[in-house]
């Protein structure tokens, strides 16, 4: 089991957003990764704990072949941009855009004179050339699937790589059997593997063979695996 904390790595940005990251994939990054950070899993490439400053901005810019992931934990947000222009995100909500073959571009402001906090994740598609489009959920007690899925369903987009949002109430367990990577987005949890085990507070990131999470308090977690077969 292998652990990294958002309080260990430097606090970074750009434009109108602070954060820490905490995956950046060497076949996205290459040699712009950082060293401390951990590399994905499957497609995942990349997850940042994010703060948009008070009326902060990323300003327009452009994504293509690539899945980008916006999960809201304190606050809103707002997307304009060529994917539903003016969409907006609050807490417990989440946004999926696929950028695809044709590519989107977007802005992001906070509309707000407070800070907010996101997480962002972007992820790899599995194939090549898909049409841009977005897909928007509201979080709900237990799992929540975001991401991933195989083709005969519409509820995700397909992807060998799979995201989870799973909240917990304080004693609730959550196991995960497979080569898994998860991010405790909110609260403290007992992770065990094995023989090892380790408590997990808000901001640590804990890649494993097979997982068991139990709250301590009422907890959110992202848990992204990979499933080898899809249909």
């Amino acid at each position: 089991m292998q652990i990294l904390t958002k309080s260990s790595l430097p606090l970074g940005g750009f434009a109108g957003l602070t954060e820490h990251r905490l995956v950046t994939d060497s076949r996205v990054f290459a040699g712009r990764k950082s060293p401390d950070t951990f590399e994905g899993i499957g497609n995942f490439v990349y997850l940042a704990d994010a703060r948009f400053n008070p009326m902060g901005e990323t300003h327009m810019h452009s994504h293509k072949e690539i899945d980008v992931i916006t999960i809201m934990m304190d606050g809103r947000i707002s997307h304009e941009g060529s994917l539903e222009h003016g969409q907006s995100l609050v807490a417990g909500e989440t946004q999926v855009q696929r950028a695809g073959g044709e590519g989107f571009e977007h802005n992001e402001v906070n509309p707000d004179k407070a800070k907010n906090r996101l997480l962002q994740l972007w992820v790899l598609p599995d194939e090549l050339g898909e049409p841009a489009a977005f897909k928007h959920y509201t979080l709900r007690q237990g799992v929540t699937r975001i991401y991933g899925g195989s083709k005969k369903q519409t509820d995700t987009f397909y992807s060998s790589t799979t995201i989870d949002i799973v909240r917990l109430s304080t004693g609730e367990v959550f196991n995960e059997n497979s080569d898994v990577l998860i991010y405790v987005s909110k609260g403290n949890a007992l992770v065990s593997s094995g023989d090892d085990n380790c408590e997990a507070d808000e901001g640590s990131l804990v890649r494993s063979n097979g997982i068991r999470i139990e709250a301590k308090n009422d907890i959110e977690v992202v848990v992204v695996t990979v499933v080898t077969r899809q249909v």
